[in-house]
């Protein structure tokens, strides 16, 4: 059997950040009932035409799922491991904000099967969390990180993101320190995009806020190299460190263009090329689904060259890189001798001075 992920998109938020892009609405608690009910006839409706494929990772993201109920989470997954072929080995992995969750729920969350926990601590600097808008404090993930340990927790991971306003390397290095001083198993650090039609997108815009400096965050990419390298961290995606043996399943699944399902308003889903998405908002998510309809918004089928071109992007972002037989050797010598790729058991593998260019680089290897 094929082996397959399934990504579940949770919407509800405490409130919405300003930075944030993602299909995420706060102050809409009151459709929970009604949205759980239309994912599980969602997965039900799709588990046919994926029961040729072996799920080894289910990924609940947002959002934050952990603003529902564990109960509810745990109904979820049992409907979906009723209806799939999913691994007794899959990893498991719940999103969480820090400040919606305690001992009590991660225990029942644990108990339920969610054996990995990913939770969105961004900074341990008051004024970044601010400038963020995220609600919660350093304490609050400190709070929650310890909760997760006496829950029993075993695989955690921190999502950390630089180069907020304000921000310095002097900062972003106390976070660094402070993260590995917890000890998590995995850890996820993200520079600050910025998207035009976010509350941040619009005030850069307008010239109230200033635009994250690219020069900055390479060099707080570069901190976060060295130091997570000392703390024993492999650095195996651009954005991603683990111990070793706690790489995210799930997330390699995207990496190495293995099928995806996803369930929920917006949720995309890949196989053989071809790749949809479910409609974006949740209203209209839940009144297709309640007609007996898959929720589909829009889908894609990618072309040899397009597929070829995501399949090297993809496969350079992480440590295992592409076979060097895919490349000329004219095309990746120059990469090669100034030390922004190098060979590695017959692969093509970037430097993480590779990886700060890593869209040109996949334009010089693989471009027309």
């Amino acid at each position: 059997m094929t082996e397959a992920g399934i990504y579940v998109h949770i919407p509800f938020c405490l409130t919405r950040c300003g930075y944030c892009d993602f299909n995420a609405y706060a102050g809409m608690d009151h459709l929970m009932p009604r949205y759980l009910r239309s994912v599980l006839a969602e997965a039900s409706l799709a588990a046919p035409a994926w029961a040729e494929e072996r799920v080894i990772s289910i990924f609940l993201g947002g959002g934050t799922p952990t603003t529902m109920a564990p109960a509810d989470l745990r109904s979820l997954l049992v409907h979906i491991q009723d209806r799939f072929s999913v691994d007794p080995a899959a990893e498991i992995t719940t999103e969480a904000n820090p400040d919606t969750v305690d001992q009590a729920s991660l225990e029942a969350l644990l108990t339920a099967g969610f054996g990995r926990l990913s939770m969105g601590a961004q900074s341990f600097d008051l004024s970044v969390l601010r400038e963020l808008e995220r609600v919660h404090t350093p304490d609050s993930v400190r709070r929650a990180f310890g909760a997760a340990r006496d829950a029993g927790y075993l695989n955690v991971n921190l999502d950390l993101i630089y180069g907020a306003n304000g921000e310095s390397v002097e900062s972003w290095e106390r976070t660094l320190w402070e993260t590995i001083a917890l000890s998590p198993e995995h850890i996820s650090a993200y520079a600050l995009t910025v998207e035009p039609a976010t509350p941040l997108g619009r005030r850069i815009a307008a010239g109230q806020t200033p635009e994250p400096d690219p020069d900055l965050q390479a060099d707080m990419f570069v901190v976060a190299c060295e130091l997570l390298r000392s703390a024993g961290y492999a650095h195996y995606e651009v954005s991603n460190w683990a111990k070793p043996g706690y790489e995210c399943r799930h997330n390699l699944g995207y990496w190495e263009r293995r099928p995806y399902l996803g369930l929920g308003a917006g949720a995309h889903s890949y196989r053989d090329n071809a790749r949809w998405w479910n409609v974006r908002p949740p209203e209209e998510y839940m009144s297709t689904v309640e007609r007996g309809e898959l929720p589909i918004g829009g889908s894609e089928s990618l072309e040899p060259q397009d597929a070829y071109l995501e399949e090297v992007f993809l496969r350079l972002r992480t440590l295992e890189g592409i076979p060097a037989s895919w490349i000329d050797d004219d095309r990746a010598l120059p990469f090669l001798a100034s030390g922004l790729l190098e060979e590695d058991f017959g692969n093509l593998v970037p430097t993480e001075r590779g990886m700060l260019l890593l869209n040109e680089l996949v334009l010089a290897l693989a471009g027309s």
